[in-house]
């Protein structure tokens, strides 16, 4: 029995640290993840109620900021000026923006695109939901944008920033098969014209061409920002970056988390020639991909006046434009969905150096992106992220089927030698190390290997954790449904037991501390039936302690469960079931006794008692 123990030993710990993250970790930013898409929805349903009146804005700049070349400051960040997104997109001139993939405008104030709503995304499981807003003007409370704008001198006069009103050649929509052309000249003979085009998907170029009808030379630098005035309501988590990123330089991959960065107020990166930076999210992100053709200088920054607010920006190194001549600079701005497959499209596409990394596998990716990609190549098959992880779970069974083999038949050999292994603890109770002598050789004489059993669930272990950051991470598993009340597998299981799976008007999640462990849902319960079956394939410990841990350790694992994502429950589940008849299969062919009904009926024996 000294197997068993160590088999469930070893389950035991890896899943109460789990359970340990998942309760002091992502429940808390799940709830506030709720709540803040409750408050968006009631945002949205005042909006079209009716719009607030305006309050004027104050001007500013970036004073009293980390300096870092002449990335220009921002006009009116002193507070936001406007309640409502559709009287804030009024304001400005703009140029509507429709792809397959993106709605929204370009704002002709600056350049910017600071209006971009996903089309393929919404808020909530429900279809009527708002679909998600991803930039947003710079008067709202939550603005964010991408800016891409020119830094010159004296010898230049002024060049486009962020107040410049660009001027579009004629009545145009940007999509995918007519990219948008905006100009704008300075007093000093010199030509701006900018074209913008867009993919399918959520890859912006930005092409400016600066033409000098002037009589002498000229230098300027380019800049690109992402700016972002507000951060996630809810807190990051240890699995998940958020928050500024980017790949420059010999330093590559550079995450800086929101509370970092407002502490350090500026990261700023050796001079680069490639890479890229920006800001994500866990499901979206805005990045910025310089030039390749001139060195930049990347920044990471917060800017705490007026209005705080985040940034990743850089600036070029200044290009020379002579008299008569024109030069051209091209930067893309990605904006979007971090779906797997377009990043890494995009990356192997356009050369854009670890773009992949914009999606965060972890420090175990090796087998995080494996698993991604055996679960989206069978949904592809499937059609249901569901039946994918069911048919995973089968796959990574049948390669390690050898190994597991060769332990469940080391278990059922243990099992046959059981009485020899009772007799020798009852023979040497009192002297623990002859016990342990005597227990090895009968190992050795019956060519039995002790801990072979906990070998399945060691390679369960990393698929668990693996399967788990693939349901956290990914958008593919965002919404994803099975069937049934199962409409999102990277949620838990919205059922409850405790109100009798919706018969009853009550919320066990509103229930404060044991709240999350109330939601005792369908598939939870399932998962702990399969755990308690498979454990009672053996027979319970003689220690008293281990018998007690042994019954009550699927119970436990039910309600730790029940909080996690029921595409992790459901593997659960499935994965006991085929063990149980794994373990079934193997022990009748070694000839050894399969206990699972005398183990079951056991229970409900009544004890002799001491007097008995």
């Amino acid at each position: 029995m000294e197997n068993n123990r160590n088999f469930f030993i070893t389950i035991a710990l890896s899943v109460l640290i789990l359970g340990v993250w998942q309760y002091f970790y992502v429940l808390p930013r799940a709830e506030l993840q709720r709540k803040a898409e409750q408050v968006e929805l009631e945002r949205k349903a005042a909006e079209q109620k009716a719009a607030q009146p305006a309050q004027p804005g104050a001007a500013g700049a970036d004073a009293g900021v980390p300096a870092q070349g002449a990335v220009p400051g921002i006009p009116g960040t002193a507070g936001a000026s406007e309640a409502s997104r559709d009287q804030a997109l009024a304001k400005t001139q703009r140029l509507p923006i429709d792809t397959p993939s993106l709605t929204g405008s370009i704002n002709l104030t600056g350049g910017r695109l600071d209006d971009l709503r996903l089309k393929d995304y919404r808020l909530t499981v429900d279809p009527n939901s708002p679909i998600i807003e991803l930039l947003n003007p710079q008067a709202l409370p939550n603005g964010y944008f991408a800016e891409i704008g020119f830094v010159g001198n004296a010898e230049t006069g002024a060049v486009p920033g962020p107040d410049t009103v660009w001027t579009p050649e004629g009545n145009q929509t940007l999509t995918p098969s007519t990219p948008v052309t905006l100009s704008w000249t300075n007093d000093k003979g010199l030509t701006f014209k900018r074209t913008i085009g867009v993919d399918a998907d959520y890859m912006f170029t930005v092409t400016d061409t600066v033409s000098n009808a002037g009589t002498v030379p000229v230098s300027l630098s380019s800049y690109g920002r992402v700016t972002r005035f507000d951060k996630p309501l809810h807190a990051a988590a240890y699995v998940l970056h958020e928050g500024l990123i980017g790949v420059t330089g010999e330093e590559g991959l550079q995450e800086i988390g929101y509370s970092k960065i407002e502490e350090e107020k500026q990261v700023s990166p050796g001079k680069s020639t490639d890479g890229w930076l920006g800001i994500t999210d866990k499901y979206w992100a805005v990045t910025l991909v310089p030039s390749t053709k001139q060195p930049f200088q990347p920044r990471f920054a917060f800017f705490p006046d007026g209005r705080p607010r985040y940034q990743s920006d850089f600036l070029t190194d200044a290009i020379s434009v002579a008299p008569g001549q024109s030069a051209t600079v091209e930067s893309m701005v990605f904006a979007g969905a971090k779906e797997v497959g377009k990043i890494n499209a995009y990356e192997q596409d356009r050369q854009i150096r670890q773009f992949n990394l914009l999606i965060d596998w972890g420090w175990f990716y090796f087998i995080t992106k494996p698993m991604f990609w055996l679960i989206d190549n069978l949904y592809k098959l499937l059609g249901n992220f569901g039946l994918a992880i069911l048919a995973t779970t089968v796959l990574v069974k049948a390669v390690f089927f050898p190994l597991a083999n060769k332990s469940y038949a080391s278990m059922a050999n243990m099992k046959k030698v059981q009485p020899k292994m009772l007799e020798i603890r009852e023979k040497y109770a009192d002297d623990k190390m002859k016990q342990q002598q005597a227990m090895m050789e009968l190992y050795k004489t019956e060519k039995i290997n002790p801990i072979a059993g906990c070998w399945p669930v060691l390679i369960q272990i990393p698929v668990f954790f693996a399967l788990y950051k693939v349901l956290y991470i990914t958008i593919e598993m965002r919404h994803a449904p099975f069937f049934g009340w199962i409409q999102d597998l990277a949620a838990p299981d919205p059922t409850s037991l405790f109100n009798l799976f919706g018969l009853l008007p009550f919320d066990p999640s509103t229930v404060p501390v044991f709240g999350h462990f109330l939601m005792l849902g369908v598939w939870p319960i399932i998962m702990g039936i399969t755990m308690f079956l498979q454990m009672r394939m053996n027979p319970t410990p003689p220690d008293p302690t281990q018998a007690m841990i042994f019954n009550w350790m699927p119970l436990i694992f039910t309600f730790m469960l029940a909080s996690f994502p029921a595409g992790l429950v459901i593997y659960w589940a499935w994965n006991n079931t085929l063990s149980v008849i794994q373990q079934g299969v193997i022990m009748k062919r070694q000839g050894a006794k399969i206990e699972l009904w005398d183990n079951l009926t056991a229970l409900f024996k009544r004890k002799p008692t001491p007097a008995e």
